[in-house]
C-alpha cells in the first residue's frame, strides 16, 4: 500500500509516495538519494544510519518512513552552517575520529544528539544522581554514544572529538543540585 508523505531533510522539503513498509533509511537513500546515513546492520544495532529526527537521535533502519511524515530530518551533511563544517565535523578531523569513515555520519549525528541531550540536562545511566546537568567527560560520552559502533576501532578519537566540542560548549563542568547533601 502506497501513501504520500512529506519529509524536510536538511532544510529541503520532499514530497514522496512510499510503501507503508519502507524504512526511513530506504526512503532517504533509495528514494531521495541522500547517502549520508549508511546501511550497516539493518537491525538497529550499529548506529550507522543515525540521524536527528525533530532534534532527537533515531536509527532510520528501524523507523518507518510513514511514521516520519512531516518530520524534520537532519543528517550529518545538514549539520553544516552553509559551506562551513559543523564543530563536530572539525573535531572528528582534528582528533582522528574516523578511519574508513563508514560510521562517521551516524557517529556525528549521535554526537550532536548527545550534546543536545546534555545541554537539556538529560541524565544517562552513568550520570551521578546529585547533578542538575551531566558533565560530558569521557565516561559520560562513552555511555551516550555506545549505540554507535566503529568497526575500525576509532573510539579514542571519537570520544576525544566529542569531548572537545563539549568543553567548548561548557558541558565539561559538574553542576551539583542545590538540595544535594555534601
Amino acid at each position: 500500500m502506497e501513501t504520500e508523505i512529506t519529509l524536510i531533510v536538511d532544510g529541503q522539503q520532499h514530497d514522496l509516495s512510499v510503501d507503508t513498509r519502507v524504512t526511513l533509511l530506504d526512503a532517504l537513500r533509495d528514494r531521495l538519494g541522500i547517502t549520508s546515513p549508511k546501511k550497516g546492520c539493518d537491525h538497529g544495532q550499529c548506529g550507522s544510519c543515525t540521524v536527528l529526527q525533530n532534534g532527537r537521535r533515531v536509527t532510520t533502519c528501524l523507523t518507518f518512513a510513514v511514521a516520519s511524515d512531516g518530520s524534520t530530518i537532519t543528517t550529518s551533511e545538514g549539520l553544516r552552517d552553509d559551506a562551513d563544517p559543523h564543530s563536530l565535523h572539525r573535531a572528528f578531523l582534528d582528533h582522528d575520529g574516523f578511519q574508513c569513515g563508514y560510521c562517521t555520519p551516524g557517529q556525528i549525528c549521535s554526537a550532536a544528539g548527545l550534546l543536545a541531550e546534555a545541554e537539556a540536562g538529560w541524565p544517562s545511566a552513568v550520570t551521578p544522581p546529585d547533578t542538575t546537568a551531566p558533565t560530558l567527560d569521557a565516561e559520560e560520552i562513552r555511555e551516550r554514544i555506545s549505540g554507535n559502533l566503529c568497526r575500525c576501532g576509532a573510539y579514542q578519537g571519537i570520544v576525544a572529538a566529542v569531548e572537545s566540542v563539549a568543553k567548548a560548549r561548557g558541558l565539561d563542568r559538574t553542576r551539583k543540585r542545590r538540595d544535594a547533601t555534601p
